[in-house]
């Protein structure tokens, strides 16, 4: 009896660009997709049997995606795999066209197939891949044989075999995946977000939506990823930014207030004791001192220095 996959698809605001092209043979099935993805688009996929899914092309950077051991989700992916039985999420923070090769394994000859290349039980685990020139190459030349076939499926059953030796021959994209933490560049992102608009409140939803993730999956990561919340995170970020200002000593702390974010400066000088065991106007008069007295001392060679700690 030829493989028949029996994935079960609930998908919105997705739409085919061109007709399913499709080509089978023993314990593989391999489909080409070509779908355009609307903003607030996303999916839920489940199959009784392994998957294995490489984007064509450029990785859709709108494209978020999530299994319940690697949410919140990811974006982009040039490749992932799922093992059987695995629920896997799909959403869209932008509109988006991509094309993906999607091949859909049989678990019995898919294991017959890596014996001795793999360990055991890495077929079990979920794979979210980043960028890789072989990959593309490997993938490429399948989809070209799917949407046009001129070669026996021998040539086809050999890449299959490359590709998926690949893909667990690679480090996972992020150890954050497995975790359910964010990515290091998600991080960086958020960080570069808040130092651009450090006068304005941020809302959670709108730091979510930078790094391409819905407000309640970027807040568990988040916790996940830094042991506090978006809202704790931000505050602190903010009172760093008021103390650099402070010592720079050009402006007032009502102007430090509003250009760090604080709503005034009563608030920023409760957020400043909180953070570093002082009030801001305290602070600024020990950094000064310390100032002096490194000036000071400098200037007066061959003289015992006396050292004086402040708290910070």
């Amino acid at each position: 009896m030829s493989f028949r996959p029996r994935m079960t698809a609930q998908t919105r605001f997705y739409r085919t660009l061109q007709p399913l092209k499709m080509r089978s043979w023993a314990g593989v099935v391999a489909d080409v997709w070509r779908v355009r993805g609307e903003k607030g688009g996303g999916g839920f996929y489940v199959s009784p049997d392994p998957r294995l899914v490489v984007f064509l092309g450029e990785p859709p950077r709108h494209l978020a995606l999530s299994t319940a051991e690697t949410a919140p989700g990811h974006s982009g992916l040039t490749a992932f795999y799922v093992p059987a039985g695995t629920p896997l999420w799909s959403s869209m923070s932008e509109s988006a066209d991509f094309a993906h090769l999607d091949l859909h394994l049989q678990a019995g000859p898919l294991a017959q197939r890596m014996a001795g290349l793999l360990p055991r039980d890495a077929l079990n685990d979920v794979r979210f891949l980043g960028q890789s020139d072989l990959l593309a190459s490997l993938s490429g030349l399948i989809a070209d044989e799917v949407t046009a076939p001129r070669r026996p499926t021998l040539m086809l059953d050999g890449l299959v075999t490359a590709l998926l030796t690949e893909v667990f021959s690679l480090p996972p994209d992020d150890l954050a995946l497995h975790s359910g933490g964010l990515a290091p560049w998600q991080m960086a992102a958020l960080a570069d977000h808040l130092q651009r608009n450090l006068t304005r409140r941020i809302s959670v939803a709108e730091l979510a939506e930078v790094v391409g993730l819905s407000e309640s999956w970027f807040a568990h990561a988040f916790r996940k990823a830094n042991g506090d919340t978006p809202q704790r995170w931000q505050l602190g970020r903010r009172v760093e930014a008021a103390r650099d200002l402070i010592a720079q000593g050009d402006l007032s702390l009502a102007e430090v207030a509003q250009a760090s974010g604080f709503a005034d400066q009563a608030h920023l000088t409760r957020a400043f004791r909180s953070a570093f065991g002082v009030p801001p106007s305290q602070w600024r008069k020990q950094h000064m001192l310390q100032g002096r007295i490194a000036q000071d001392g400098s200037n007066q060679d061959g003289l015992a220095q006396e050292r004086i700690e402040f708290p910070t």
